[in-house]
């Protein structure tokens, strides 16, 4: 059986940033295989990095990624996982930094993750404002569709690998 978690992560607090909890929260009333479990970790970093000890064939984390593109582009990057002790860098248990949260993994060894991918969604705004910024900008609560599309592509290619 192919063990895959899917993580959501962000600030509901900070507009597209919450892009990874809304699709996580849309998966979780979908029929997903047995196999896969599905966690909203918003910007609990230590939550992520305890999930992250467990051994999971796949790790899907689904979050807001800046890149540059038009806001609600759609992200499928496979990251190197870090494969040495180094956790230098800032940790911070109140935001959510998936790299960081990846070397301290690492540095606890954890690091039984076989395939990690990240779904992310290029932002139009993820900065606090005076007057809040809850909810997604259009463009991007558009791609949460495409991006349950994405997840549920990259899973079922999962499950043929493993079935061959």
């Amino acid at each position: 059986m192919n063990k895959t978690l899917i993580a959501g992560v962000g600030n509901i607090f900070l507009g597209d940033d919450a892009f990874g909890v809304e699709v996580v929260q849309r998966l979780r009333s979908m029929r997903l295989p047995e196999s896969v479990t599905v966690r909203d970790f918003g910007i609990r970093s230590y939550d992520l990095a305890y999930a992250l000890m467990d051994e999971w064939d796949l790790v899907i984390l689904v979050d807001a990624v800046p890149r540059g593109e038009a806001p609600g582009t759609i992200y499928t990057i496979e990251p190197e996982l870090p494969r040495n002790s180094d956790a230098t860098g800032t940790f911070d248990a109140h935001s959510m930094n998936p790299v960081s949260v990846l070397r301290l993994v690492n540095a606890l060894g954890g690091s039984k993750v076989k395939r990690l991918m990240l779904v992310g969604c290029e932002p139009a705004s993820v900065e606090p404002r005076h007057d809040g910024n809850l909810g997604l900008s259009e463009p991007v609560q558009q791609a949460v569709d495409g991006a349950i599309d994405v997840i549920q592509e990259i899973i079922r290619d999962s499950e043929k690998a493993v079935a061959a």
